[in-house]
């Protein structure tokens, strides 16, 4: 219960943020918006402790140059998509590539679709569980094997030791 207050609390403080309000008023509608989210999503979040993975140090650490390599893929794909909207460089062929899952955990195929997407250059437009497939639009799809092992090294080197 106590988990419960602390994240309503948590999500009353980003409204009363956004909204850069100190009234009461937006605090009580601030903390029953948060106790709706929070109500109407229970559901669709992960309830069963026992598989949840505990975290390390190591994982902790590794969480670093994971950040750290995440802004880089942002900044690299804000220097793409600056040089195809400038001119510098011709849009040859964008499209969609799929994407196998491989190794990834539940979790971790969100975290990749989310840094796909955070990235400039690329969205994931769906997830295909049937396929195991993660259906991704590139800005530059010309060679879509360059664009799915630059995900998979991504995932390799950076991802898979915070977010299996």
């Amino acid at each position: 219960m106590s988990a419960f207050i602390l994240r309503v609390a948590l999500l009353t403080a980003v409204y009363m943020l956004v909204l850069a309000s100190h009234e009461w008023q937006d605090a009580v509608v601030g903390a029953v918006l948060a106790t709706l989210v929070l109500a109407g999503t229970r559901a669709f979040r992960q309830t069963d402790r026992v598989s949840q993975r505990s975290f390390d140090l190591r994982t902790v650490i590794a969480f670093v140059p994971f950040t750290l390599a995440v802004l880089v893929d942002i900044l690299k794909g804000s220097a793409q998509v600056a040089a195809y909207v400038s001119g510098i460089r011709p849009l040859v062929k964008p499209g969609i590539v799929r994407i196998p899952y491989g190794e990834r955990t539940q979790q971790g195929v969100v975290v990749s679709g989310i840094l796909l997407t955070l990235a400039p250059g690329s969205v994931l437009v769906d997830l295909d569980d049937e396929r195991r497939e993660m259906i991704v639009h590139a800005i530059d799809a010309s060679d879509p094997a360059q664009v799915i092992a630059g995900v998979q090294e991504f995932y390799e080197r950076h991802q898979r030791r915070v977010f299996p």
